[in-house]
Order: C-alpha cells, then structure tokens, then sequence
C-alpha cells in the first residue's frame, strides 16, 4: 500500500520510486496493477450517491449542520484528467491536451457521492452534467440541491453563483454560495 500511496501521491517514474522505497520497478508495476484494480472492483461500496427520501434528507441535515446553503446536499465539478493521445477525436480539450474530463460529487463528509470518467476532455462541464445519473436522480426531487460553479447553469437542482451579480440579493447569494463549493471538512 505504501508503495501505491507514494505514486499516487507524485506519480514520478516508476523506477525512481522503487529506488526511493527500495523495491523493482517491476514490484511499484505489479503493486499499483493490485491496489488499484482492487480499488476500482471495489467503487460501488464507498461511492454512493444518496437516492432514497431518507438518504436526501440525512443528507441535506448533515449539510446544514456544517453549513449554511439551504436544500444543500453536496458540491458537483469537473477536472480535467491528462491521458495519453488516443487515436479517436475529441479528447483534446481547450488548452490544447489530451485529457478526460472527469465530474465528481461531494457530500458535507469530503466523500465522493458519484463519479463520471466517462467524458472526453473536449466535452463542456455543463453537457456532462445535464447527462449525469446525478443530475436525473435530482431533477424531480423538491428541496435538494447540488452547488456548482459558474461553468454550469442554474437549474432547479443546482445553485451557481451569478456571473455579474446586481448589488443586493445576488451579490448576498454569492457570498453564500461561493466558500460553501470549498469543502472545509470535519
């Protein structure tokens, strides 16, 4: 595990780092090949987005006790993931590299509640999200919501923050948008 957590930390050569802990190039190989796979066989059990009434709602508490967004039950964004060149179209994003770009959601616990590595890196945040699992389990719900930044639209299940807010009561809704999308932890 140490050796797996030392690479994901700074993902060097693999050979560096084997000389660093003192193992092959071949074991930090085989090392990252286990933890990993055994990570992602295992995603299902610890990425959970909550669906039931129940689950929203001790949601939303756990939100509130922690913050002040009203309805809010987690955070949504994107980053950009580099990947080698493929050979298909569309993974070239707008700075000119290869990349995924990978969405994720994050409950008031730091947890990821759902991800989505299914996106090439020329794909806009917005798009990925209005074809989210996420966004479809949300939509007819009333009184949840993710919070988002500006690289998305409002919606009636995600609050952004106004691009050019009018003095009053947009500027006040940023204020309290803006540093609750920065998960403080526990």
């Amino acid at each position: 595990m140490k050796i797996c957590l030392r690479y994901l930390g700074d993902s060097g050569y693999q050979q560096g780092i084997g000389q660093e802990l003192s193992v092959s190039q071949a074991m930090v190989s085989r090392t990252m090949d286990r933890v990993v796979n055994s990570i992602v066989a295992q995603w299902n059990e610890w990425i959970k987005f909550p669906t039931t009434n129940h689950e929203l709602m001790e949601a939303k508490r756990i939100w509130q006790s922690m913050y002040k967004f009203p309805t809010a039950i987690g955070v949504n964004d994107c980053t950009h993931i580099g990947i080698l060149r493929p050979n298909r179209h569309g993974y070239i994003n707008r700075k000119e590299k290869p990349t995924l770009n990978v969405q994720a959601t994050c409950d008031a616990r730091e947890m990821f509640t759902s991800v989505d590595v299914s996106w090439p890196g020329s794909v806009h945040d917005f798009r990925i999200w209005r074809n989210s699992q996420t966004r479809s389990q949300l939509i007819d719900k009333a009184n949840v919501v993710i919070l988002g930044d500006d690289g998305y639209g409002i919606e009636p299940c995600l609050m952004t923050p106004f691009r050019n807010p009018t003095p009053g009561a947009e500027i006040n809704y940023n204020k309290l948008l803006k540093p609750e999308r920065v998960i403080r932890g526990i």
